[in-house]
């Protein structure tokens, strides 16, 4: 089914690229209910994880002025660490329920601090471990964690180019880890190895495009969209679901 669509498949993955970019918190978030359709979820998931590989080493090219150290230790160590655990559960979990889940949870948030524009998390440790916990458990588990990291990052106000080059940092390492387990799982097929460097080539237009868009909005207006971005990914997650 793939082939027959490819030239579709690519621009909705650049597509997924360019909001992943502008968001903050990856493509996954649009890539894998779009790629649903054109094959398996098990596929997915390893198509996803070899994808954002490419995608995050390109990020880390576009946005190089600076992490921010702390949370990529306190968010980024125990979302490698779960993201382990959720990719071994992935072949006994059930996605619909998982997904079903991320996409109330993403919409309430999003909807929270949208309306009420004075309510702040706590930018704490502990939230940030609860945050990057939860991150790599749903990006072993579904495929995607980058909105619930991106959703504690925002408590942080970081710049924006500080928070895209930290959260494709932290990205880097959960792909790395998932990418091992997956591949051990059986979800990286050789059938579909040559979508490599077509998603590479994906990876460096939408990220570029996505930089461009960036480079445009004001940091109060990329944190209100960051939060709009979220309710869409989890309304969108849930008619995915429902399909």
């Amino acid at each position: 089914m793939l082939s027959r669509y490819l030239p579709i498949f690519i621009i909705l993955s650049i597509l997924a690229e360019v909001l992943g970019t502008v968001g903050g918190f990856g493509s996954s978030v649009f890539f894998v209910p779009m790629a649903s359709y054109f094959m398996d979820f098990q596929t997915v998931l390893g198509i996803t994880a070899l994808f954002h590989l490419s995608s995050n080493i390109t990020k880390l090219g576009f946005f190089r002025k600076g992490f921010d150290k702390t949370l990529m230790i306190y968010l980024g160590i125990p979302a490698i660490l779960f993201v382990s655990i959720g990719a071994f559960l992935s072949k006994y979990a059930n996605p619909e329920i998982l997904t079903l889940i991320l996409g109330i949870f993403l919409i309430v948030f999003g909807l929270l601090f949208l309306i009420k524009r004075n309510l702040e998390v706590a930018a704490s440790k502990k939230n940030a471990l609860l945050g990057g916990s939860l991150s790599g458990l749903f990006a072993g588990l579904l495929g995607t964690g980058g909105a619930i990291r991106g959703a504690t990052m925002t408590a942080f106000n970081l710049n924006k180019e500080k928070f895209i080059a930290t959260s494709a940092i932290i990205d880097l390492g959960i792909d790395l880890s998932r990418s091992i387990i997956y591949t051990y799982n059986g979800y990286v097929h050789q059938k579909d190895l040559y979508l490599i460097p077509i998603l590479i080539g994906v990876s460096i237009a939408g990220t570029y495009l996505g930089k461009k868009v960036l480079d445009k909005l004001t940091q109060t207006q990329f944190k209100r969209l960051v939060l709009f971005l979220l309710v869409g990914i989890g309304a969108l997650t849930i008619v995915f679901n429902l399909k």
